[in-house]
């Protein structure tokens, strides 16, 4: 079968199991672009928010995802999910962005569409390219090698007014418009963005459109039960701080949200399960028969509130997913993370009494002044854990941002981390299932996380060479 009508096969079967209010297409449409496959951006509740925010405002809506790898890069341009229109025929083509190796694919979904992805290089026979999304938090700066605008932080209020405007002026006009919002970036006249915008509450909640059984959460209704957070957590570009605070949404506002023929859903935000209300609204929705995820669990909470297990179970939990976020007490605790191992062995205990299948513990990696027996006691708390329950363990190597305490914080290194992985490795085979990041992509991504406009025109380089490590190092390496 030829891959373009492969791609366009996959569209209209994705297309054909959604549930929820349909995007609408019209005269004056823009192409809203996620940078990864199809299951990732329909589990991104701010991807479907910004969607439905613009759908709202009047706009044709047209949602565009990186096609299945088996596609190939041959597969032609890049379609959207309601016309199966070529991503290169829309005036405009916004995208949200998550984190810094979804440049990779951004780069791909726009190029494979004859679109260049470095702003210099596109013409007015082009589309514009509006950028925003969690990445412009922490930083924003390699983007500004590829957008012709970005909306900095929360893009709730301003990304309407951003889109409308262009379709009602030119493109001057319009890049003055975008850079009077509140947030509002232009990186070919300022290499210094604005601060991130903040929404007003009432705005507020966030909640999705549609749900679909091919997402990451199956089936899965989104919406927003509280937004940032109230810890300050040293890596987390979510902590406490002037600029960001937890924003507790009331259960009556978060319940009304949600439709009636939604199967499950999904309580979304960087801290749910610290939302004093949480047991009650979890209670309500299994009442009503759905099933219920929630995006954040905090060990010590479930820890001191048992009964958030139990709740969770029955709704249909199969893991109970907790973080670590340091190897041992010692980092924890340098790292403001109040998570202690008497509060996850608790949860391995919760786990094993409410029969989940297992549990899935996240921990960090090479952070500053980490030593041997730092891991060495991770090895222990993971023996310890897997001896009340099975438990896998997900590693992420540390990868410092910018708005962080951390944000200075060097990389350990390739070869360190992947040394810290052997020893996790050899130490837990046969006790505990080991799930690591790779080192070298971790590296990429911390080069980005630090870096400015030349590090996204390098990133460009890179995936126009083949996108493999070796590409990256060498681009990122010519960045003067």
């Amino acid at each position: 079968m030829d891959k373009r009508w492969a791609q366009t096969e996959q569209i209209r079967q994705l297309r054909s199991r959604e549930h929820g209010r349909p995007l609408p297409v019209g005269r004056q449409s823009l192409a809203m672009l996620y940078p990864a496959s199809y299951r990732v951006g329909m589990a991104s509740l701010g991807f479907q928010w910004i969607a439905h925010q613009l759908a709202e405002s009047g706009l044709g809506v047209e949602r565009a995802f990186l096609p299945d790898d088996r596609w190939g890069p041959d597969s032609g341009s890049v379609r959207s999910m309601e016309s199966e229109k070529p991503l290169g025929d829309f005036p405009l083509i916004a995208a949200t962005v998550a984190w810094e190796l979804e440049l990779d694919a951004l780069v791909r979904m726009l190029e494979s569409s004859g679109i260049p992805a470095l702003r210099a290089e596109r013409g007015p026979e082009h589309p514009a390219v509006l950028l925003g999304g969690p990445l412009t938090f922490s930083n924003p700066r390699p983007l500004g090698a590829i957008a012709d605008a970005v909306l900095v932080g929360e893009a709730d209020a301003t990304a309407a007014p951003a889109a409308l405007a262009f379709f009602a002026a030119g493109r001057p006009e319009w890049l003055d418009a975008v850079q009077a919002l509140p947030g509002g970036w232009i990186p070919g006249r300022s290499a210094a963005p604005p601060e991130p915008a903040r929404a007003a509450d009432a705005l507020l909640p966030a909640r999705a459109r549609l749900w679909s059984p091919d997402a990451d959460f199956r089936d899965m209704f989104l919406v927003e039960a509280e937004r940032g957070c109230s810890r300050g957590c040293a890596f987390c570009v979510m902590r406490r701080g002037p600029a960001q605070t937890m924003r507790l949404f009331e259960p009556a506002r978060v319940l009304a949200a949600i439709p009636a023929e939604a199967p499950r859903v999904g309580l979304v935000g960087a801290a749910v399960s610290d939302h004093p209300q949480l047991l009650g609204m979890l209670e309500a929705l299994i009442a009503g028969g759905k099933g219920v995820g929630v995006s954040s669990l905090r060990a010590d909470r479930v820890a001191r509130q048992p009964r958030l297990a139990e709740l969770l179970r029955r709704s249909g939990y199969q893991t109970l997913t907790i973080a670590a976020d340091a190897p041992s007490e010692r980092l924890r605790a340098a790292i403001h993370k109040d998570i202690r191992a008497e509060h996850l062995l608790a949860c391995a205990a919760l786990a094993r009494e409410h029969r989940f299948e297992r549990v899935k513990l996240y921990t960090i990696i090479g952070l500053p002044d980490e030593g041997d027996e730092d891991v060495a006691e991770l090895v222990e708390l993971v023996r310890a854990m897997a001896a009340i329950h099975p438990i896998d363990l997900a590693v992420s190597p540390f990868v410092p941002k910018q708005r962080t305490p951390l944000a200075q914080a060097p990389f350990a290194g390739i070869k360190a981390v992947e040394s810290r992985l052997a020893v996790l490795k050899k130490s837990l085979r046969g006790v505990a299932g080991l799930r690591p990041t790779s080192a070298r992509w971790a590296w990429v991504e911390a080069e980005l996380a630090a870096g400015d406009e030349a590090t996204g025109e390098a990133a460009v380089r890179a995936v126009r060479a083949g996108g493999k490590f070796s590409a990256w190092k060498r681009a990122l390496a010519g960045r003067g």
